[in-house]
């Protein structure tokens, strides 16, 4: 399994989680976590997926998830999960 942490920020709108679901399930990308806040008018967003069976490159993937945040108003950002598990280790 290779893993990626997605991270999602931005104001709350109707359709973000189905947006950016229904651009993994295009992709051969499974979700493997999830969770979400929503404070006030902002949204976060927090996926672990699984990448291994992705049927696109990894940079075409960035690309294409940015182009759906733009689509439903928010910011989506990419990281490995052992380089996000390394910077945040106590």
């Amino acid at each position: 399994m290779e893993n990626i942490v997605i991270s999602v920020n931005g104001k709350d709108s109707m359709g973000i989680i189905a947006a950016i679901c229904t651009y993994f399930s295009e992709n051969g990308i499974n979700v493997v976590e999830i969770s979400q806040n929503i404070s006030g008018t902002y949204f976060s967003m927090m996926m672990i997926v699984d990448i291994e069976n992705m049927t696109l490159p990894y940079d075409d993937m960035i690309e294409g998830l940015a182009k759906v945040g733009e689509r439903v108003g928010v910011s989506i950002t990419c990281q490995n999960e052992e380089i996000f598990s390394a910077q945040y280790r106590g």
